[in-house]
């Protein structure tokens, strides 16, 4: 009988350990082949404001998504039909998302049905902030990918994390790493009213002085260091500007973004975790019927942009090194409201999309009836209740994809029930 290894032990020799035994747990399984692929990237997906998820995976069949939706639902007969669920419900995706239908056919879009927590925030902040640290408990830690980076050798490098986006989110706050936002790339350089070797020689005065080791005073220690990481990244992220895609993508910011990161990736620039965000997804008012209006548009732009990306990458054979996975801070409610739009709600729908990706349906999506005892409703039948518990897609993809331990970074087991998309 082959030995069996400890988590201990097995964390801390990696591929190795795993070699000395054919009784490894499933998870164990999991980080062993993460520990040994090839450099992966995580590229997370952030749909602000709260996405209506029955809006972009319809039940078409649910004679409740029409009674309780008269003007804004898709109809029937326009959505991308996919399958059903395992509870046997037909679902679609929004007729705008045909890029998302590409990915889908191809096996490479998982789709996470009624992903939440108890007890959902209907606060855009509080709910942000949750997903961000993991914790529906404690809003206000770090975030789960921040503790990841923080788990990377000594020194972290300043570029292991990359947020497109200029706002920082909890989900990227470490201890001991600071995510640089990056909206830009041609616009992240060394500022100077001067050219040539004067500019040069500039710079190579900024970086003596904040390379200086002040211990005595804390604070100006804390704007050096920082600094000095910021001069460490100013070459790597030029190299991403000169990036020429295999393709044109969408002209706006979603698909640009997605762009400089498909740059940094082939460029090779050492990034393990990217941000990227599109907003609009706060549909109050206005949704638009018949599968058009505004929430039409916030659908195209998602959909052609993530194809492009995808294939961008597919063309450099870059994408089984990537894993893209997408969330919003909450769902919307069933009902459509006065103006046409829908409120806050509760369980949403994840997505993961990358060329490890095991595609299909995951979870069943809910029975839209409202009546007391409907067990996938909550609030008196207003709105999705949760499912799947998000932090067990994290969990996958930290002990699947990236190849650490979910457990010590999420602060506790959630491996049990894991879509099993990677």
């Amino acid at each position: 009988m082959a030995s069996k290894v400890t988590r201990r032990e097995f964390i801390r020799d990696g591929v190795a350990a795993f070699t000395l035994s054919f009784a490894a747990p499933a998870f164990l399984v999991d980080i062993a082949r993460a520990q040994g692929a090839v450099s992966r990237n995580l590229v997370v997906i952030y749909l602000a404001g709260g996405n209506d998820a029955l809006s972009t995976i319809v039940p078409y069949t649910d004679p409740f998504y029409y009674s309780r939706r008269p003007a804004i639902a898709v109809p029937a007969a326009n959505v991308l039909q996919i399958g059903s669920d395992s509870a046997g419900r037909a679902l679609g995706l929004h007729p705008r998302l045909t890029g998302l239908q590409t990915i889908f056919n191809q096996g490479r879009l998982a789709i996470i049905q009624r992903a939440g927590y108890q007890n959902s925030s209907r606060s855009h902040f509080q709910g942000t902030d949750i997903w961000g640290t993991a914790d529906p408990n404690n809003s206000s830690g770090t975030g789960w990918l921040g503790r990841y980076l923080d788990t990377m050798p000594s020194p972290i490098d300043p570029l292991s994390g990359w947020n497109t986006s200029g706002a920082t989110y909890r989900a990227l706050t470490g201890s001991n790493i600071a995510v640089p936002s990056i909206t830009n790339p041609a616009g992240y350089s060394f500022a100077s009213p001067n050219s040539g070797a004067e500019a040069i020689n500039e710079r190579n005065s900024a970086i003596r002085l904040a390379s200086t080791d002040r211990p005595d005073r804390p604070s100006l220690a804390f704007v050096n260091t920082s600094a000095m990481e910021a001069f460490a990244t100013l070459d790597r992220v030029a190299s991403v500007v000169s990036y020429q895609s295999t393709l044109t993508y969408p002209n706006n910011g979603f698909a640009q973004a997605l762009k400089t990161v498909a740059g940094s990736i082939a460029k090779g620039i050492g990034t393990r975790v990217y941000w990227v965000q599109t907003g609009g997804f706060d549909t109050h008012s206005g949704q638009g019927n018949a599968g058009g209006g505004g929430y039409a548009t916030l659908m195209t732009t998602v959909g052609d942009s993530l194809l492009a990306f995808y294939n961008d990458l597919q063309n450099q054979g870059l994408l089984n090194n990537t894993l893209m996975i997408q969330f919003s801070e909450f769902g919307r409610r069933i009902s459509e409201n006065g103006s046409q739009g829908t409120d806050h709600g509760a369980g949403s729908i994840m997505m993961a999309i990358g060329g490890g990706v095991r595609g299909g349906i995951y979870g069943t999506a809910p029975d839209l009836n409202p009546k007391p005892d409907n067990p996938t409703l909550e609030n008196s039948g207003g709105d999705v209740t949760y499912e799947t518990d998000f932090r067990t897609v994290y969990a996958k993809v930290l002990d699947g994809w990236l190849g650490t331990d979910s457990v010590s970074i999420l602060g506790g087991n959630f491996r049990a029930n894991a879509p099993a998309f990677i």
